[in-house]
């Protein structure tokens, strides 16, 4: 080891770009803060993969520029080729013929002490290749999905096992996701938990009323300025679980609201059931909300429910409770390792009838905004970085 900075080549397809600027933030967030500390130096290679002829959203990402410097990261776009819904099982190797050269390139130029990839599937089985190719030690993070949905398809399970043999570190977001991956085989000696971070400068509670009066003055929101509000925070897809919490309205009192933050295919369909149940005046559908605005709007929340089908550990979980909003979520990931208490909220089954109980509960009797926040007061990214730092670094001294 020496006294210089240790270099860090990160490969993350789930990372932001001008075009696509709240894609794969919580991963920027946590590389800010690693190369923020000043032992360690960070190169990101964000491969971003396009089908031959760049239609509907594809249009957008051909347009990604092939590198930016975002203070003291440089992050590379790097294209390769793609087929939607066919290439799946390829996709590793796409990537990884896609950006070997520039890896080559950038560590003749100035060596890398390690590799990392920040997705198991398809980011780790490339990042091996790119890792055995230059000689260097390297991790995988495990987030959720990519355990519980790609664990689940033959091919990408084995090349994750096979990435997985070559690694010398993984880390997992949660307690219960190092157990998911040890039942699906991987080998749970070199898997450590890495919890997520948290912006505590910008996630912390503003008085519930304040808050309310502030998002409801915003054009942009219109939130309700009365009644009791409840909040949804998440794309709109079935996974997140949205249809159950419009389910659940009927069987709350009409006083209760229910805005749902996030964009997504599924929002026509939610409006229709919204309608369906009688609830279309009471579930307002707020779009995608900025990262400023989101804080004001955590705090203004009575409660924030997030029946998610699946998660490792939700940025949004943390992210509610640091504004000192209880939350209503399944026993899924590491859920049971955030709500430890009556003041986090309530840990749930995936029915409306159960979600509505919960919430009534905590309407009845709201548990105190700073009572709320403590509960995740060991979470920062300067925490989430130092782990990582000296994790890494002991890595990089076995190497």
């Amino acid at each position: 080891m020496t006294d210089r900075p240790l270099r860090l080549l990160s490969i993350a397809t789930l990372y932001p770009a001008p075009q696509r600027p709240g894609f794969g933030r919580f991963v920027k967030r946590q590389m800010d803060a690693l190369a923020a500390r000043g032992d360690w130096e960070v190169t990101v290679i964000n491969p971003v993969g396009l089908p031959p002829l760049h239609f509907g959203r594809y249009a957008s990402l051909a347009e990604i520029p092939p590198v930016e410097t975002d203070g003291p990261i440089t992050v590379y776009h790097e294209q390769f080729t793609l087929i939607p819904r066919i290439s799946g099982r390829f996709n590793p190797a796409l990537i990884a013929r896609a950006i070997l050269p520039l890896a080559r390139r950038l560590h003749a130029e100035r060596p890398f002490d390690a590799v990392d990839a920040q997705f198991f599937y398809p980011d780790g089985p490339a990042a091996a290749r790119i890792a055995q190719d230059l000689g260097l030690p390297f991790a995988i993070k495990a987030r959720g999905s990519d355990i519980h949905f790609w664990g689940k398809t033959p091919y990408a399970l084995e090349q994750m096992h096979a990435a997985a043999a070559q690694a010398d570190l993984l880390l997992a977001v949660s307690d219960a996701l190092r157990r998911d991956m040890a039942a699906l085989g991987l080998p749970d000696d070199r898997t450590v938990v890495h919890y997520t971070g948290l912006d505590r400068e910008r996630f912390q509670p503003l008085e519930r009323a304040a808050a309310r009066q502030l998002v409801a003055a915003m054009p942009d929101l219109n939130v309700w300025s009365k009644g009791r509000l409840l909040l949804s925070v998440g794309a709109l897809v079935p996974v997140k679980g949205q249809d159950l919490v419009i389910r659940a309205m009927p069987l709350l009192p009409e006083d209760v609201h229910l805005a749902i933050a996030g964009s997504g295919p599924e929002q026509a369909r939610l409006e229709t059931l919204a309608a369906a149940m009688g609830a279309a005046d009471r579930v307002q559908f707020l779009g995608a909300v900025g990262h400023e605005t989101l804080p004001g709007l955590l705090s203004a929340a009575d409660v924030m429910v997030l029946p998610s089908e699946r998660e490792g550990l939700a940025n949004a979980w943390i992210e509610a409770l640091a504004c000192g909003t209880p939350i209503v979520v399944p026993d899924i990931g590491g859920a049971s390792e955030i709500v430890t208490s009556p003041a986090a909220g309530r840990l749930v089954t995936r029915d409306p009838e159960a979600i509505a109980t919960a919430v009534g509960e905590l309407l009845a009797a709201p548990p105190p905004q700073d009572e709320v926040a403590q509960t995740v007061a060991r979470f920062s990214w300067e925490a989430n970085a130092a782990d990582m730092a000296d994790r890494y670094a002991v890595m990089v001294r076995r190497g």
